[in-house]
């Protein structure tokens, strides 16, 4: 029997394709970091667009946050509610502070250790592991935390969860319409301030995240709060290449410019609404478990170790022949090792996180 959108969401079953897209989404966002290293230049890497992940993230963040908490926010508090979510999230925090530490003392190819110094080293491991900005090295992109640069979209993840939490779950579906329409102007004006949206990240950026969470996780929300979910039965291969096709997009300052802000506004929310309402068994449901479980432990790895990379590459420059071969065997080996963080480290301390609270 097929489901609408609102049985689909009165079941509370999990949404293993939206797992999936995760995973792939994150994997993206390793192979385009590779690529920043490879080929600096957005134009000239064949994944130009694939800071666009970020958003992609939020809007799911968005969507699953108020899915799993809208009916019980009241009863369980603002205080459980944070408590639920530092135990999801944080300890992948201090684990990826505590790897980029040791790459940057101990990288072997470069001296910003020796520069900076064991003070600043240290100010930059406390601002990582408790979420507090602190650019610092203007040598390696002014990143708002430099022992391990993603963490700046988990910093707008947890404000976006703080604001749902104190009065964002409160509006009503129309007001939330509201305000996802106002996110989506200033993302356009932020598109066409920036060149493109790819902001947030950095010192000099830094309001742009703020911008790209506010439209995105709302957005996610919207589609909960609608009950916008599509029934349908492409299967989570089409969608991941619907999902890899708004990364690969030939980067161009037009396409930045102008395709972006549609990618994110339009093109995100129609994925995951229809990555929602795709059902899943066997084979397809067990990839897209691990490809789920895989995509938060990688995201927040890898950077430490492209870091040592990018320092290789400064004092031995590869030809772009041999990155085609780096890439893909370095990708693989980044999940690797993503996956024994996650089962070495953080799914052990999350239980243990969990076992405390209750």
């Amino acid at each position: 029997m097929s489901l609408t959108g609102a049985e689909l969401l009165n079941t509370k079953r999990h949404f293993d394709t939206l797992d999936g897209l995760r995973g792939v989404a994150a994997i993206a966002v390793v192979v385009f970091h590779f690529m920043e290293f490879a080929a600096p230049r957005y134009e000239d890497s064949f994944i130009g667009h694939g800071y666009l992940a970020v958003d992609f993230f939020f809007c799911l963040s968005g969507f699953v946050i108020a899915y799993a908490y809208d009916n019980k926010i009241r009863q369980i508090g603002f205080g459980q509610f944070f408590k639920q979510r530092l135990a999801r999230l944080h300890p992948l925090v201090v684990i990826g502070s505590v790897i980029g530490l040791i790459a940057f003392v101990f990288d072997p190819y470069s001296s910003l250790y020796q520069q900076y110094g064991l003070k600043n080293a240290i100010l930059m491991f406390i601002s990582g592991s408790i979420l507090v900005p602190y650019p610092l090295v203007q040598e390696r992109y002014f990143n708002l935390f430099h022992l391990n640069p993603p963490t700046w979209s988990l910093f707008w993840e947890y404000i976006a969860n703080i604001f749902y939490a104190l009065f964002i779950f409160r509006l009503r579906k129309y007001a939330l319409l509201v305000l996802v329409i106002f996110a989506a102007i200033l993302l356009c004006y932020e598109s066409y301030q920036s060149g493109y949206i790819g902001v947030g990240w950095s010192g000099d950026t830094f309001w742009g995240g703020g911008v790209r969470v506010l439209y995105s996780f709302t957005a996610g929300m919207l589609l909960y709060r609608f009950n916008w979910i599509i029934r349908n039965s492409l299967g989570f291969t089409i969608l991941s290449i619907l999902l890899l096709a708004s990364f690969l997009i030939p980067y161009t300052q037009q396409t930045a410019l102008f395709v972006d802000p549609l990618i994110v506004i339009l093109y995100y929310p129609l994925i995951v609404a229809l990555g929602a309402g795709i059902s899943l068994k066997g084979t397809p449901k067990k990839i897209c478990e691990f490809s789920g479980a895989i995509s938060y432990p990688l995201y927040m790895v890898h950077y430490p170790i492209l870091w040592v990379f990018l320092s290789y590459l400064e004092k031995h420059p590869l030809p772009i022949e041999d990155m085609w071969m780096v890439i893909p065997i370095g990708t693989i080996l980044l999940i690797a090792f993503s996956y024994l963080i996650m089962i070495g480290l953080d799914i052990p301390i999350r239980k243990y996180l969990k076992k405390k609270m209750k």
